[in-house]
């Protein structure tokens, strides 16, 4: 059964979404990120490839002819995944087809328009059955 993760109380979701990515990559880890808004992923792409300062973590678009070669996938669809490994969801829907992944990682914000949303899909995989690990990140990742 899918294991599901929420990291809660992020200051800022996309800021705290590269961080956990960087530590995903520390462990290599293969990452599938579902970003459906254009403009999220274009901001989270610019992160990867900056913070910290002169840094990058190997990311690319999931239909990318890279995306073999490369570990952290970016994505605005999940019909079909180049993996079920780990699914980060920076929507604040709950994932198309989410149960095909060993692991589903929730990063939310304490922004109400962030938050509110993540509550919904909190219930809905509690009511499912599924494991679900619960960790407050507002002081940071460690």
């Amino acid at each position: 059964m899918t294991r599901i993760s929420f990291l809660h109380g992020a200051p800022e979701r996309l800021q705290s979404a590269a961080q956990w990515l960087r530590q995903a990559w520390a462990e290599r880890q293969a990452v599938l990120v579902y970003v459906p808004d254009a403009e999220q992923a274009a901001r989270l792409d610019r992160m990867l490839w900056t913070q910290p300062a002169l840094s990058f973590l190997p990311h690319c678009r999931a239909d990318s002819p890279w995306a073999g070669e490369t570990p952290i996938l970016l994505t605005d669809r999940l019909d079909s995944p180049p993996h079920e490994r780990c699914l980060l969801n920076l929507s604040n829907d709950l994932p198309p087809a989410f149960s095909r992944f060993e692991h589903v990682v929730e990063v939310v914000s304490t922004d109400d328009s962030d938050r509110l949303p993540a509550r919904e899909r909190f219930k809905f995989y509690r009511d499912r059955g599924y494991a679900i690990d619960n960790r407050d990140i507002c002081g940071g990742m460690e």
